[in-house]
């Protein structure tokens, strides 16, 4: 595509969050762009990446496993932002620097187990099925302090936030309400759990704007900046 393109819809991507952070009062730079590069190729990842992405997602633990180390250039932020399967989490040390999609006691298991043989403390975000429909992985909202507080005491794991996929739906009012649910859910978290370093990821494509708006630090961006999938 080039790296122009990337430069146009970054640039498109970035007026977006500044106008959203703005019209909610908040600080552009506080809202952290993840570019979902998911079955996307190097070449258009490095393209991006000179585009001036730095923050990059992926989903699929397989696809980390062939992209990583191999994509590395400096400055890189690599993001796990898909359903994790514990046999699949020994291909994630090493090769990400944030895991947004711990959903069980299981799973955050096998992530402090495999992390700590290699002593690298991980971030990770617990995911909140906050719409609650029935194709949405993460844990369901009455369960998510008890699994915070789960990895908040894991040795290796750095309880860092919440993250959420918001409805499925074109009612703005409903995207917006399960978004102003994460935040509270967030509040009760930090009440619980002692720290300054909770992160809410939330908000894709459609929906950024209102996520931005309702208290997102981290939005997942793939189509507006990588363009559709291909396969």
């Amino acid at each position: 595509m080039g790296v122009s393109v990337f430069q146009d819809r970054l640039k498109q991507v970035n007026d977006q969050i500044a106008l959203a952070a703005i019209r909610s009062g908040r600080d552009p730079e506080d809202i952290t762009l993840v570019g979902v590069s998911k079955r996307k190729p190097i070449e258009d990842m490095q393209q991006a990446y000179e585009a001036g992405l730095r923050h990059f997602g992926e989903n699929r633990a397989q696809e980390v496993r062939d992209k990583f180390p191999n994509f590395d250039p400096p400055g890189i932020v690599r993001h796990f932002i898909g359903h994790l399967q514990s046999n699949k989490v020994k291909y994630l040390p090493e090769r990400v620097d944030m895991i947004h999609s711990v959903d069980s006691v299981k799973i955050a298991n096998a992530i402090d187990s495999r992390f700590s043989a290699i002593e690298h403390k991980i971030p990770v975000l617990v995911e909140v099925n906050i719409s609650g429909e029935e194709n949405k992985e993460g844990v369901e909202p009455s369960a998510a302090e008890e699994l915070c507080a789960y990895c908040a005491d894991k040795p290796w794991l750095e309880f860092s936030g919440l993250m959420t996929i918001g409805p499925l739906t074109d009612d703005s009012s409903r995207i917006r309400y399960a978004f102003q649910e994460m935040r509270k859910l967030l509040g009760q978290v930090e009440a619980l759990i002692q720290n300054d370093q909770h992160v809410l990821s939330m908000g894709m494509s459609g929906d950024f704007e209102i996520a931005i708006e309702e208290g997102a630090t981290h939005i997942r961006v793939g189509t507006a900046i990588f363009g559709p999938r291909a396969y």
